[in-house]
This record gives structure tokens, sequence and C-alpha cells, in this order.
């Protein structure tokens, strides 16, 4: 399954999911079947290499989205939309979210005024992000401004080109989230 994780690769020709429709080597085109367990943890595993996430983490992330209020795993779903490095991502700072991980350890981005430099730094409404007056002329952030006015973005978040801000806006909602994840099975697993 395309996971783009690769950022701009996966959208090109040279994309390594769309040159063969089965594992590498000799016995890749033999069928596997999974079990009910062998499902719900591959959508655990899909879920956390597309967030940058391992295994402890991703289970306070689970443990924190059943204590709250609501369905759990929409719950989940919006925690992980609320990292850091996951809201640069999703306004167009960066290709990919491993580039928009490594963009926030480096200093790039103030979240309310105050540098900020931890990818797991949970956003709420309201917070605003800006690039750091230091790094607006760096080559990632620089190409970045310049693109992201064609770049569609969610509607819980803004950004401001004039002033180079981003607001969260709203709460992300389980519509607002296109990729193909079904986080039942991740609560199944979890409620083993």
């Amino acid at each position: 399954m395309k996971l783009l994780l690769k950022g701009y690769r996966c959208e090109t020709a040279k994309c390594a999911i769309e040159k063969r429709g089965y594992a590498p080597g000799q016995h890749g085109q033999r069928r596997k079947k999974f079990s009910e367990y062998g499902i719900q943890l591959r959508e655990k595993q899909k879920v956390k290499r597309i967030y940058g996430i391992f295994e402890k983490p991703f289970r306070n992330y689970f443990a924190h989205a059943d204590r709250e209020k609501g369905v759990t795993g929409e719950n989940l779903l919006k925690s992980l939309e609320l990292r850091l490095d996951n809201v640069v991502y999703r306004m167009g700072f960066a290709p990919s979210r491993n580039a928009a991980r490594q963009l926030v350890r480096h200093n790039h981005f103030m979240v309310n005024g105050k540098k900020v430099n931890i990818p797991s730094f949970f956003l709420k409404k309201g917070d605003e992000i800006v690039p750091s007056q230091k790094k607006l002329e760096k080559f990632p952030i620089k190409t970045a401004l310049q693109t992201i006015k064609d770049k569609t973005q969610p509607h819980w978040l803004a950004f401001d080109p004039d002033t180079k801000k981003g607001v969260v806006q709203d709460l992300p909602t389980r519509e607002d989230i296109t990729i193909p994840i079904e986080e039942q099975l991740i609560v199944e697993l979890y409620s083993r």
C-alpha cells in the first residue's frame, strides 16, 4: 500500500509501490492469508509508519485517546494529527512527515512566539505556527513558501502567506483525515 513516506517521490513514476504489485524476490508473488490478529497488527504498523512513531509513544497516544470522551479511534487519529511535525507537513512546509520532523528538530518553527523543537509537541485550537525569522531565507522554508499557495490545506488549518503565519483554527474530525486508516482495527488490537 502506498503510504506516501517519501514525499514528492511517491507522486512520480519512481515510486517503488507502482513498480510492482507484489513483494520483491522469488517468493514475492505468493499470496499470504492473514489472521484477524495479523490484519489488526498490520493496520497498527501502517499508522505508526505513516506518522513516524515508535511503539511506546504510540501506546501512550492510544491510552490517552482511550481516557478521553468520545470514540477512541477518532481520538487517537485526532491526537496524531495535532502533533507539530504533522501540522507542519499538512500546512505544506515539508514534502513528507519525515522532512517536517527534521525541520522542527532544527528550530525552524515557533509556536505562539516560542521556539519549539519537539516534533511530538501537541497543538491546541488557536495555536499559531510561524517559521523562525532566522530560517526564512533557508532553502526548505523559502521554497515551501513559494509553493504553499498552490496547495490545498485542511479546513481546520489556516495559513496567511503575507504574515507567514499558520493557525490551528479547529480540531480535526474523522472526515478531515484522508489517509485510508481503519482505526477500529487498532482499537480491537489494543482491547485484547
